[in-house]
């Protein structure tokens, strides 16, 4: 990964170049506590380059004394959010920022206690301060009214408060304000050796272990120098794609469901639980865990594991053929689908969405094709691309996706090649590193620091669900409530990830 050094107020604007003239995307934006080290800060903006299949990082120092820093968010709109959560775990203030609001930090949290700072420890004991409330946006005028959902929800969901203001049925305005299942993951992480880290890594969203699990490994490689032998990344690459297969194939059948479609989304469901099987039967676990490690891999695949697998990938991809035909000739969902939660290209881009989300609306990014590892530069990864940006235009590039699944699958498993599965990693450190992959949701990144004794000084986890539910408010504007579970399923994001 490129470094480039600038004068603090200079960084908004060398930021606003890498977009406009590179035609880069912000991936993530943190900061780094070097107090013990010089007194001050470090800013960090990393953007992805697919023209130079590379990550580069612009980077900005907060001198001693100082606790402010000039926001990109009004020439970058993706870093709106990342500068959002900077303000509240560091206590830095982005001037100039055009939303100073708690992202993540709840309005009980003590203004004056940041947690990603040094002196605050892991398992601190903080004292909650009540009466404040959230400032949520106030829309004002005739007829306009509020409608407040959650965080408790009637299904077996995630936590997450929306906030809908409407003029009659159409919805004006929606605030989404998550931080409920906030874990301090990158706190936890800080001080665990960086080589015996990955199996947290795998925790950091259930459904997404493997993309997780990989960028983190890939992080940490990156700054050992180490690159995994052939036989690692091949079976690597198949890991990932069957994490794919299971979670498109339970959005899908999700989208059906909410159509009213029950029986095509149990069919879905049914090949879904079938997908499982085969992870586990595989791995010995149904979510892919415990098997990656920096390096490569905890342990090779067992004898005739991987024909096996054929064989039954072969058995889902004819039964999905047959599911999908049913799904797309289902007159009920489809019209239903079509023009419901239309995202524009242009948002989608501003805000740095990511992965299914953004390519329905027309975003070419795939990290696979993108920022290529290994057998992955072989494979001819063809992103699905639509340009609607509906919710069937959600529905449509997972569907596409499934199908490329299964044939990466096959050529990965024609191109396996023999050979140890990992090479030793004595130790890291110090030094920094970066790791990525291309999830199911879309762009998971890890920026990893590690020092002297190869403990984590910094682990910077950039979801893909961080980028997309800022894509939610736009999508459902205009449309009408009831029809908000449908287009927020289309998007099928993370709660957890967000959080972290």
């Amino acid at each position: 990964m490129d470094s480039k050094e600038f004068p603090l107020d200079a960084l908004p604007a060398a930021c606003a170049s890498m977009v406009r003239g590179e035609g880069a995307r912000l991936a993530a934006a943190l900061a780094l506590d070097e107090r013990r080290r010089d007194g001050g800060f470090s800013l960090r903006y990393v953007f992805s380059v697919p023209a130079k299949r590379s990550y580069v990082e612009l980077r900005g120092r907060i001198p001693a004394g100082a606790a402010a820093f000039p926001s990109s968010a009004a020439l970058v709109p993706a870093a709106h959010a990342f500068e959002r959560e900077i303000r509240e775990f560091f206590g830095l203030d982005p001037q100039g920022h055009p939303d100073p609001r708690n992202l993540l930090l709840h309005e009980d949290w003590p203004e004056a206690v940041h947690p990603l700072r040094k002196e605050f420890s892991w398992n601190a004991k903080t004292r909650r301060e009540a009466g404040r409330e959230f400032p949520f946006l106030k829309v004002t005028g005739e007829g306009v009214f509020e409608i407040p959902v959650g965080p408790v929800h009637a299904g077996v969901i995630e936590p997450g408060h929306f906030r809908f203001s409407v003029a009659g049925e159409p919805v004006v305005n929606l605030e989404v304000r998550l931080g409920y299942v906030h874990r301090g993951l990158e706190k936890l992480f800080e001080g665990r050796l960086a080589l015996a880290a990955a199996a947290l890594a795998e925790r950091i969203s259930g459904d997404n272990s493997i993309a997780h699990a990989l960028a983190y490994c890939r992080a940490v490689e990156d700054l050992a120098g180490r690159t995994p032998p052939p036989r690692a990344q091949a079976l690597r690459a198949i890991l990932l794609e069957l994490e794919r297969l299971y979670n498109h194939a339970g959005d899908v059948a999700g989208i059906a469901a909410d159509t009213g479609f029950v029986f095509g989304g149990a069919q879905m469901l049914i090949l879904r639980e079938r997908l499982l099987r085969e992870n586990e039967r595989l791995s010995g676990r149904r979510l892919l865990r415990g098997w990656l490690e920096p390096g490569g891999l905890a342990r090779d695949a067992a004898p005739g594991s991987l024909e096996t697998l054929a064989a039954a990938l072969e058995s889902c991809e004819a039964d999905y053929r047959e599911i999908e035909k049913l799904i797309l000739g289902a007159d009920s969902l489809m019209d239903r689908v079509v023009g419901a939660g239309v995202l524009d290209r242009r948002v989608a881009v501003d805000l740095g969405g990511v992965g299914p989300a953004a390519r329905a609306s027309g975003v070419d990014g795939d990290l696979r094709r993108d920022h290529p590892v290994g057998l992955e530069a072989e494979l001819g990864f063809q992103p699905a691309l639509r340009r609607e940006g509906d919710v069937r235009a959600r529905m449509l590039v997972r569907m596409e996706e499934i199908a490329e699944s299964f044939r990466v699958l096959r050529a990965l498993q024609a191109r396996m090649p023999d050979g140890p599965w990992t090479v030793p990693i004595n130790g890291v450190g110090p030094g920094e590193g970066v790791g990525w992959a291309e999830s199911s949701r879309g762009e998971v990144l890890h920026w990893l620091r590690a020092g002297p004794d190869g403990t984590i000084e910094r682990l910077k986890i950039k979801d893909p669900s961080f980028s997309n539910w800022p894509l939610v408010p736009w999508a459902v504007q205009g449309d009408i409530v009831p029809d908000f579970p449908l287009i927020n399923k289309s998007f099928g994001l993370s709660y957890a990830g967000h959080d972290r």
